[in-house]
């Protein structure tokens, strides 16, 4: 038998494994108790129900092979941002287009920058290329442009800056974003993933915010990808569809990278009829900011100091191990994100912002089980 560790890359057996939420099944065989998930930001209110009876429509073709290029679907999404087909491309959720991004522009020799506490998924992509991942402190949980720009050099070609930031839920507004590219040389691109784009959308309506330029970038053909997915607000996480927007050009090299039929015939039947739903992504987007609301209340009282969040998910210090916090809460039935490892926040958890009877019950194991670690030290 060959010795496999000779055969695979050092820069491959180095990379850490992305390790999902825990999933409510797991969850309930190690403790017994019915859980509520809480750890990956899906949507709690489930599909829309237009997606669910397409997809089903769509299962009785699943013998034929997909659209590999999701005409229709690219089609939509090109009318609905006002771009060209060719500005887009439709891939199995956001996350293989940032593989897709870092194979395409990087390699040995070159870099990538993007700041602490942000997707976990950035430097898996960059070091598998076998380029070098940079990251620079944060300034107030968000990023700090300044000293993003300041890190690059005549190496770098990428920057993957998530807006609203996962895990911290902030953003950066549309004019601060504006005046940073502006800095950057022309062989730098910009990843801008947006993926919670939908959620800080309509925080910054409600807030008076002019959130992102995103797609005017795209229109003037800047040094910029934008990503963004249906498996957030459209609930459609496990269906794996999702897209970028970019340079045509670009949009094309990134084609010739991704791999062939990777968007299933069911999940563009379902991203098709989930943007028909405008009373569903009202719900959600509604939800979304009461239970952003009373979370935030709730642990400010409890004398927490949660960040403010663009997104569907809340960022929070707890002040000793978030590992042992989640630990705890799974022993209530609560299944929370603890930051540790990779993440780089050790005392910091994410909650996911679910529905308003998930939320009291979230609020109140929370309460108990850090009253009860109080009390024992």
């Amino acid at each position: 038998m060959s010795n496999f560790s000779e055969l695979v890359p050092e820069r491959i057996r180095a990379l850490p494994s992305y390790v999902p939420g825990k999933s409510i099944k797991q969850a309930e065989e190690e403790t017994g108790i019915k859980a509520v998930k809480l750890a990956s930001n899906e949507n709690p209110l489930g599909p829309s129900p237009l997606a669910e009876r397409a997809m089903e429509e769509a299962a009785h073709t699943i013998h034929l092979y997909p659209d590999n290029d999701a005409a229709e679907l690219k089609q939509r999404l090109a009318a609905a941002h006002s771009l060209d087909p060719e500005n887009i491309l439709v891939t199995a959720g956001s996350t293989p287009l940032l593989d897709i991004i870092a194979r395409t522009l990087l390699g040995p020799g070159l870099n990538a920058i993007t700041s602490e506490r942000s997707f976990i998924v950035y430097p898996i992509v960059t070091r598998s290329t076998g380029a070098e991942f940079r990251t620079v402190p944060m300034k107030d949980d968000t990023y700090d442009l300044d000293a993003i720009a300041a890190a690059v050099d005549a190496n770098t070609r990428l920057i993957f800056l998530a807006n609203p930031n996962n895990p911290t839920g902030t953003i950066v507004d549309a004019a601060a974003l504006d005046r940073f590219l502006d800095r950057l040389p022309d062989h730098v691109i910009v990843a801008l993933d947006e993926a919670y784009y939908d959620f800080a959308a309509y925080f910054a309506r409600e807030r008076g915010i002019e959130y992102s330029h995103s797609v005017d970038y795209v229109r003037q053909n800047r040094n910029v990808v934008v990503l963004r997915t249906f498996s957030k607000a459209q609930g459609l996480a496990a269906a794996r569809a999702g897209y970028g927007m970019g340079p045509a050009e670009l949009m094309g090299y990134f084609a010739r990278v991704r791999t062939a039929f990777m968007v299933s015939g069911v999940a563009q039947a379902g991203a098709l009829a989930a943007l028909t739903d405008h009373d569903h992504y009202e719900r959600t987007m509604r939800n979304n900011l009461e239970g952003a609301k009373y979370l935030l209340s709730g642990l400010r009282q409890m004398g927490y100091h949660p960040v403010e969040t663009w997104s569907n998910f809340i960022y929070c210090e707890v002040g000793e191990s978030a590992s042992a916090v989640g630990a705890r809460l799974q022993q209530e039935g609560i299944i929370i994100r603890p930051l540790t490892g990779s993440w780089g926040a050790p005392t910091a958890i994410r909650v996911t912002i679910g529905t308003r009877q998930e939320n009291e019950r979230f609020l109140l194991a929370f309460k108990k089980v850090m009253q009860a670690s109080a009390a024992a030290k």
